[in-house]
């Protein structure tokens, strides 16, 4: 059975990476998806948005990994062969979060969305997908970019 791992956040890049997979043609009767959310340490910014707003997250990205297997299962994709996986203990960085979750799971593909930044952004931030791409090596990825 080919298995799929889809990281999700609420990013314009999680939406265009959840309707690329939606308009694969995939065999929804023999593949498993598992729908990943990964928490990253929080930023001061985030921080001093209050412990109320912090505690909120898990049950938003909950939200938004339920809304994306409805949207499998309204494929045909068999409710069973969905797994929701938040993982709310933070990581340092989000694509630190997908390595160890993949390297876990050993999905036959890994999923996931980039958006477009300038050459002076991704200097400063790094780009998590070429990240991915290196330490998955023995792995399919698909970066779905966001023009």
């Amino acid at each position: 059975m080919d298995s799929i791992l889809i990281a999700l956040s609420d990013s314009v890049s999680s939406k265009a990476v959840l309707e690329y997979v939606l308009s694969m043609s995939i065999c929804p009767e023999s593949v498993e998806i598992t729908l990943l959310h990964v928490f990253r340490k929080p930023s001061g910014g985030e921080e001093l948005m209050g412990k109320k707003y912090m505690k909120q997250q898990p049950a938003r990205y909950m939200d938004i990994l339920e809304r994306a297997r409805d949207r499998f299962m309204e494929k045909g994709v068999p409710k069973k062969n969905i797994t929701l996986k938040m993982v709310t203990e933070p990581y340092d960085t989000i694509a630190d979060g997908i390595i160890h979750q993949a390297r876990q799971i050993r999905p036959s593909l890994v999923v996931i969305g980039r958006k477009r930044m300038s050459k002076a952004e991704e200097f400063v931030l790094g780009d998590a997908s070429i990240k991915l791409v290196r330490a998955l090596e023995d792995m399919a990825v698909l970066v779905v970019k966001v023009i």
